[in-house]
């Protein structure tokens, strides 16, 4: 006898695998694209942000709480932070581009450390609260301090997103979302290319 429950158990399983496959080759294709196409533009002299005074809280390299200090904001022209960061750092950090996943210098770093922003040098984050998401982003549960970085709303790509930025240079650092680990639930997704990671 014909067996229609299991013929159409097979058709469901062969359109979820062929929506899979086309969901991650136009994910692929995207970033392929936005890292071809986007963002390659000369580095003027426009400086963006705004003057002023910011409280950020201090850490040592080894992850030692050295307390608030009020610091002024951090503002460079676009070539000066192209010639202090190159090419890749400065279209993901500067330019608010995403580097390709698993290329990062620091996403599969493990040891003892801190993470700070390759922009300005402010401490964002611990290897203490460093997991695998398996996304190929460098994951944290929490930042070191909520005052060192900076979320914001993003709606780009036709999605309601959280960006999160540094809050003393507004370094395009990544963005959060709610699909972490135990104890916050957060799961703060980095560019590695956004930060530099200091061993302790």
């Amino acid at each position: 006898m014909f067996d229609s429950a299991k013929v159409l158990r097979q058709q469901e399983k062969q359109t979820t695998r062929r929506l899979f496959l086309i969901g991650g080759t136009s994910a692929a294709l995207y970033v392929a694209l936005s890292r071809i196409g986007r963002f390659h533009v000369e580095a003027g002299e426009t400086v963006h942000g705004s003057p002023g005074d910011i409280t950020i809280v201090n850490f040592s390299d080894d992850g030692k709480n050295l307390g608030k200090q009020t610091v002024s904001k951090v503002l460079k022209s676009d070539r000066d932070w192209l010639q202090q960061l190159g090419k890749n750092s400065y279209e993901i950090a500067r330019q608010a581009d995403t580097e390709i996943p698993y290329t990062g210098v620091s996403w599969h770093e493990h040891r003892r450390g801190i993470f700070r922003c390759i922009c300005c040098d402010t401490a964002l984050f611990s290897s203490q609260t460093k997991f695998d998401s398996g996304t190929g982003w460098p994951s944290f549960w929490e930042p070191l301090a909520k005052e060192n970085i900076s979320p914001r709303n993003d709606l780009s790509l036709g999605m309601a997103r959280t960006e999160v930025r540094c809050a003393r240079c507004d370094a395009h650092l990544g963005h959060v979302f709610n699909d972490g680990p135990e104890p916050t639930g957060l799961r703060y997704c980095m560019n590695a290319a956004s930060m530099r990671f200091i061993p302790a």
